[in-house]
């Protein structure tokens, strides 16, 4: 191929481009943001777990897990300040989010990993060197800013930076580094809880420096994507960028598409209002119930409390943490399962099969937790104990192999052109708010539950599994451009929203592409 020409393939344009260091670098910011990310999510559980952080922060709860006669054995962690600690970070990422959707469009992918870094390392500071309830809590809110301007520039600076054909291996790599990043957290948890003296927790919370630090240090270096560049105008420097990222001097087919896209782009005066239309209503509903179905299957609740749910139900305390090591190494395998099958078997029936497999395990743990773990009970005999972690690493493994990764796979592929950023704004803030809740409430809904919390995601199980069923369809080698067509035109439902009749355009009267022609004169 000559350099800078252009091929069709399966419809889409693909453009001539070598892996150069750019994109090596691009690939580091990828394991750094998703690390981080991971990071966050896994510690809190060991920590919370950790006699010493208890004593210090939470001594209510501490003196509930020194006296078993003194409280239900569901009831040891159930704690509104204790469950605030872990939850107040998505409450924060769903905040940031809305500022970080803007930053992005306006000072470019660079900016926004940058401050994303600068807040990781802030909150990192603070929760190492924490005195207070308060100080801790003031530094998960700004590890959630960062995770906000993360999750919503990383991403998008890997997809606009990497060569078509490895842009969804780096895209999974985002996801497969937040699952390596659970799986460090916890054996760094594992480790610290060995340490003698009162400050292990400290060790835990302060080695999240070191990802937030390399996401810091990478993003003075790197330089910002074309697509970002052209969006604000400085169109030469796009084109240089461009040139340097693909290793090529003759980049004009796909520098043209670029400014192509960006004057397309910016015709689109109401993207959140054209995401309401009647036609783009299929996708929408599509998004935000697999968002609030991927948090109601119980999988955070059981990344976030790990260590704190095996003490719950017996687990001595290295056991606890060590079986949480376990987890997190049964959630980095299944996300490898999902790279490897996910264009090959489809969505769907990683899905179906994946529901299947979580509802059993579920109903299983809650009739083992129900006949074998009463309120006062001692710890579970090494029979038991063993049952139950090989029922949840079954109930982990099929979740990362579906409704993980798939969760946000399906409607970044799903929203046309038109309305994908904002599509995507809304997909990450759902996503946040039900994680919010989920971290918030399920302490609580163990006590009040009991085993029955087991029942509670198995039933949410079934019914995201009869929506996929009937309700999902399958997008599986199909371009993005073609989806309309032979997607949702050919769905039982969903074909009945996929007209252009001029009174469905919100805000655009009378343009089915929510574009005025005159206002391009």
């Amino acid at each position: 191929m000559v350099a800078g020409a252009m091929s069709v393939a399966g419809g889409e344009k693909v453009f001539e481009a070598k892996i150069t260091p750019m994109v090596v670098i691009s690939c580091i910011m990828a394991a750094t943001g998703g690390l981080m990310f991971g990071y966050d999510v896994g510690i809190s559980g060991g920590v919370t777990a950790m006699g010493p952080f208890l004593k210090k922060f939470f001594p209510v709860v501490y003196k509930r897990t020194k006296d078993p006669g003194l409280n239900s054995n569901y009831c040891k962690y159930d704690n509104q300040g204790l469950q605030l600690f872990t939850s107040s970070l998505y409450l924060a990422g769903l905040t940031a989010t809305f500022f970080a959707s803007y930053t992005t469009r306006t000072l470019g992918r660079k900016i926004s990993m940058l401050i994303a870094g600068i807040f990781f390392v802030a909150g990192v500071t603070l929760n190492a060197a924490a005195q207070d309830l308060a100080m801790l809590i003031i530094g998960r809110i700004l590890l959630g800013c960062g995770v906000g301007f993360a999750n919503q520039a990383v991403p998008l600076f890997l997809s606009e930076i990497a060569p078509t054909r490895i842009r969804g291996a780096l895209n999974i790599l985002f996801q497969l580094m937040v699952t390596i990043g659970i799986l460090f957290a916890n054996l760094v948890n594992y480790g610290t809880d060995k340490m003698h003296g009162e400050n292990g927790w400290r060790v835990s919370l302060g080695l999240a420096g070191i990802p937030a630090g390399l996401l810091t240090v990478g993003a003075l270096f790197v330089t910002d994507t074309p697509n970002s560049l052209i969006e604000r105008g400085r169109l030469e420097e796009g084109k240089a960028v461009l040139r340097r990222i693909r290793g090529i001097d003759n980049v004009e087919p796909e520098f043209e598409e670029l400014v192509e896209a960006s004057r397309i782009a910016k015709q689109v005066k109401h993207p959140f209002r054209n995401l309401l239309m009647r036609r783009n209503r299929p996708q929408l509903v599509i998004a935000v119930a697999l968002q609030i179905f991927q948090q109601f299957t119980g999988i955070n609740a059981i990344m976030f409390y790990a260590p704190v749910l095996f003490n719950t139900v017996g687990f001595g305390g290295n056991a606890s943490l060590y079986s949480a090591v376990i987890i997190g190494a049964v959630n980095v395998l299944s996300t490898l399962v999902s790279i490897y099958s996910v264009d090959k078997v489809g969505r769907r029936m990683l899905l179906l099969e994946a529901g299947v497999q979580m509802f059993l395990s579920q109903l299983v743990i809650a009739i083992v937790l129900g006949i074998k773990v009463k309120d006062h009970s001692e710890d579970l005999s090494k029979g038991w104990a063993v049952f139950v972690i090989i029922l949840v690493c079954t109930f982990v493994s099929s979740f990362a192999w579906s409704w993980g990764p798939l969760g946000w796979l399906i409607p970044s592929e799903t929203f046309p052109l038109e309305t994908r950023s904002a599509g995507q704004s809304v997909t990450v803030c759902v996503n946040l708010l039900f994680t919010f809740v989920i971290a918030q409430a399920f302490l609580s809904m163990l006590c009040h539950f009991k085993f029955g919390i087991f029942l509670f995601f198995s039933g949410w199980v079934l019914i995201m599994s009869i929506f996929v069923l009937f309700l999902l369809p399958e997008t599986k080698n199909i371009p993005i451009e073609e989806m309309t067509e032979r997607v949702w035109k050919q769905h039982w439902l969903w074909k009945r929203y996929m007209d252009d009749d001029d009174h469905d355009v919100i805000g655009n009267k009378g343009y089915s592409n929510g574009v005025n022609p005159s206002s391009q004169l």
